[in-house]
């Protein structure tokens, strides 16, 4: 073997395992089977070393399940519809498309060094025909099944892109694009029935013990289960149809405490004002600049019209609350209507305080004699507090108790009723822009809102749009956008709105199943390769993404594309942490941070500088960022150190949970690290076969430890701890006494427990100590119970109390000898100094006590 070349080992090995299909999954019922995924890229040109490690991660778990006879699969796509194509397309000119596929071209270039044991063959674009055509099908079959409905909604709506924005587009009031000032614009949009699964979404969450805890809490949180009364204030002064106010509220306990009523700016009563009023109207105009989310909403100035209504209050008809309409209620929680209780909320009291309500408190802390009114008291529901306007019964009780209690009240005297409701709300899929999947339905005049025929699909985008001007290019096709009505043949127009992109990747993982099938599935291989057995991807899309997939799971099932068992479609979640770098800067004239990338600076002992010597600002361990040009090129470290260095150290660093700093000098350890290990296969290849083996046992015991240690690890997720293992069992081979059989048995078996890790590296080694066929398939190591069991034991050696030595025994030695071997210790010789020993305790296997 000549030294270690990465450049030239690395191709070598990657020809070899495509021209032998290794990676490529096949269906074999005789095997079982593993499906491990990792979240799919957005193709926006480059890698970068957190996708390196997240696709590592996957590999090590792929290659391993493959060595242990599993049927891998194990594939790669690309989440490729979304604004940033389209922005690209405005400001460089060109079309999506191109910017898109030639981006893929790219990233799938820098993939493939990496050596990742990806089936290349099942690869997809969610932006090709093929692929969102047959989500276009799943969308007919979801509107027939009742899971998808149009309806009126309020949007984020920028007025000069003229395009609704999702709410993480929308910053500090305005659009993360245009700049422009965002509205709430009421429009016509398509949801799914996502609302339909919420009590389901929910209690699964209990069965998904191989998850993150945290993010099992997020979604609960998100989908936001809540017991609560449902009740109705009679209106006073009303127009006719507005007779009563429906309102739902989590305290009605404190319902006593009412001194205002309040509805959204978009509730029917505020609408029905808003036309007869100019004040109101201008005041609903002013809301509707505002914010759309809940935590903005909850920031902002809370602001107020009295509308001079008033309703009477349930539980004493006499007393008559003002009608508020408030910018800080929405009508996509609850019923958009809501009494204020300022005593006991924050936003309330805050609302009262600056138009002058009363804040009339309901209850005080146990044991208070009266409430402090300079500020709100919200105590936790389980804390016991002292109610002292009680709508059932005054007495100390927990919230819990109080509310219970309210509901039963309630529901006695007529006036309302328990219910139970969820925060979750339905999915508004609409996007109005081009680079989407299109909506598959049309507008026809007589017929109303018609599916596409499915033999019709895909409705394909078209390519010959232009970008010149803002909003949706589809409203300015005429020869796509007008077409024949596909169930009376008249003339009608297409839906130009486009899916969200999170429809796009809320399945990708069942078609890969099947990417090449003429339906969404292909049941057979659905039923054999899901669900998904090992997920992994960032706390980013804790909530979002994996709620709306595991609604689209339930969704399919019920359209005829999953088996039953598919429903939770991974079993199990790894959510890893960010790779990390620092960041170098100078600064200008004005001050402002001017930032420098890592191979324009030169470290030493005292600290960084530019290649010129001027000095640079240090801000250590931050996300990579291209902005910020704290980034590290894979392609760079692949050309300086090969792929499995990068794998390793990315491996190595730290718990796969946790943020990793890359450093250069941790690349350039890991490489010496791995030319010790090749400089050592050598050393063994070349032994003389007569080599004494009087370390033949001990060098077996360091191999089947290290086999269990790895094994566990990669089970575990604890890659660093298995790469620390192999560190050991490296060491061990380096100074065993064995003899060349046991020596080359030991590399091929090290080899094989560093193939997920470095598997380039691995299939030279293999080959050099005479392994068959290629390392990447051969059968995973298994340790021998027997050598993992430890025939002797070291005991600490303590001398009134105090440790004072050690000595390593068979673990079936007799006291009397493990007595006479202590005191002939040197340290227990040099400690005792001549004094009488009055008492020596034996305590097998586990401390020798020594009394003087």
């Amino acid at each position: 073997m000549s030294r270690y070349t990465p450049s030239e080992i690395e191709p070598k090995w990657q020809t070899e395992w495509d021209a032998a299909g290794v990676f490529t999954a096949k269906v074999d019922p005789s095997k079982p089977k593993f499906y491990v995924l990792e979240m799919f890229p957005y193709p926006s040109g480059r890698i970068h070393m957190g996708h390196v490690r997240n696709y590592t991660m996957g590999d090590v778990v792929a290659r391993t399940k493959l060595a242990q006879g599993f049927s891998v699969l194990h594939p790669m796509g690309w989440d490729a519809f979304g604004m940033p194509a389209e922005n690209a397309a405005m400001e460089q000119g060109g079309h999506p498309g191109t910017w898109t596929y030639n981006n893929i071209d790219v990233m799938r270039g820098q993939m493939k060094p990496l050596g990742l044991s990806i089936d290349w063959s099942r690869e997809f674009a969610t932006c090709d025909p093929e692929y969102y055509g047959q989500q276009q099908a799943m969308f007919i079959d979801m509107l027939e099944a009742g899971l998808v409905y149009r309806k009126n909604a309020v949007v984020n709506w920028d007025p000069v892109d003229m395009t609704v924005l999702a709410n993480e587009q929308v910053e500090n009031g305005r659009g993360w694009r245009s700049g422009a000032l965002v509205e709430r614009r009421e429009l016509t949009q398509w949801f799914f029935k996502i609302s339909d699964y919420s009590d389901e979404l929910l209690s699964a969450l209990d069965g998904l013990k191989d998850w993150p805890e945290k993010v099992r809490l997020m979604q609960a949180n998100w989908i936001g289960k809540s017991q609560g009364l449902q009740f109705s204030f009679e209106t006073v002064n009303a127009p006719a149809g507005f007779e009563q106010i429906e309102v739902y509220t989590t305290r009605p306990d404190t319902l006593w405490g009412a001194s205002f009523a309040a509805i959204a700016a978009e509730h029917p009563l505020a609408k029905a004002l808003e036309a007869q009023n100019p004040e109101i109207a201008a005041f609903i105009a002013e809301c509707r600049k505002g914010g759309t989310t809940a935590e903005e909403i909850e920031t902002a100035e809370k602001v107020g019209f009295d509308t001079g209504l008033r309703v009477r209050h349930p539980l004493d008809p006499s007393i008559e609350l003002p009608v508020w309409i408030a910018n800080f209620i929405l009508m996509d929680y609850g019923t958009g209507a809501i009494f204020g209780c300022p005593a006991h909320d924050q936003r309330d009291f805050e609302f009262a305080t600056k138009y002058g309500l009363s804040i009339p408190p309901v209850f005080v802390a146990e044991g208070a004699e009266e409430a402090l009114l300079s500020e709100p008291f919200v105590p936790a529901k389980s804390e016991r507090v002292r109610y002292v306007r009680n709508v059932a019964g005054a007495e100390v009780k927990t919230g819990e108790q109080g509310i219970l209690d309210a509901i039963a009240l309630a529901e006695e005297k007529g006036f309302g009723k328990g219910v139970t409701k969820f925060r979750l709300r339905d999915w508004g899929l609409s996007r109005q822009r081009y680079w989407g999947c299109p909506i598959p339905v049309v507008h026809c005049a007589a017929c109303g809102v018609v599916p596409e025929k499915k033999e019709n699909l895909p409705i394909e985008l078209p390519k010959d749009v232009s970008f010149d001007q803002p909003g949706n290019p589809l409203d300015r096709h005429p020869t796509w956008r007008d077409c024949a009505c596909p169930s009376c043949g008249a003339p009608a127009r297409r839906e130009t709105d486009t899916m969200d992109t999170f429809v796009d990747s809320s399945w990708y993982y069942a078609r890969f199943t099947a990417p090449r099938a003429t339906t969404p599935t292909d049941l057979a291989e659905a039923d054999y390769w899901m669900n998904v057995d090992q997920y992994i991807g960032g706390i980013e899309h804790a909530i979002l993404h994996l709620l709306y997939s595991r609604f689209f799971a339930r969704a399919m099932h019920k359209t005829g594309h999953l088996p039953a068992k598919a429903i939770e479609p991974f079993n199990a979640l790894f959510t890893q942490g960010m790779v990390t770098h620092e960041i170098y800067l100078t600064r200008d004239a004005n001050g402002r941070p001017i930032y420098h990338l890592p191979e324009d600076i030169i470290r030493s002992e005292t600290g960084a500088t530019l290649k010129d010597g001027s000095p640079v600002e240090l801000i250590p361990s931050a996300k990579m960022s291209k902005s910020k040009k704290n980034v590290v090129d894979p392609m760079n470290i692949i050309a300086s150190y090969g792929a499995d260095t990068a794998r390793w150290f990315v491996m190595s660093d730290s718990p796969p949970e946790r943020d990793v700093e890359w450093t250069a000098a941790g690349a350039d350890a890991t490489f010496k690290h791995l030319n010790r290990v090749w400089n050592l296969s050598v050393k063994v290849a070349e032994m003389d076969e007569g080599t004494a083996g009087a370390g033949d046992k001990d060098l077996a015991k360091a191999v089947a430890r290290a086999t269990e240690d790895v094994t566990r690890a990669i089970e575990g997720f604890a890659f660093n701890k298995g790469i620390a293992a192999l560190y050991g069992l490296t060491n061990a081979i380096a100074k065993a006494e064995a003899s060349a059989p046991a020596m080359r048995q030991a590399l091929r078996d090290l080899a094989k427990l560093m193939s997920p890790f470095t598997p380039h590296l691995s299939e030279s080694i293999w080959a050099a100590q005479g392994g068959e066929g290629l390392c990447a398939i051969a059968a995973w190591p298994k340790a021998d119970p027997a050598l993992l069991v430890d025939d002797e034991v070291t005991l600490p050696i303590q001398i009134n109390g105090k440790r004072r030595g050690e000595i390593t025994v068979p673990k079936d030695m007799p006291a009397s000898e493990v007595e006479k071997i202590a005191l002939a210790n040197e340290d227990v010789v040099r400690f005792l100094n001549g004094q009488p020993v009055k008492k020596l305790i034996v305590v097998p296997g586990r401390i020798v006590n020594v009394v003087i």
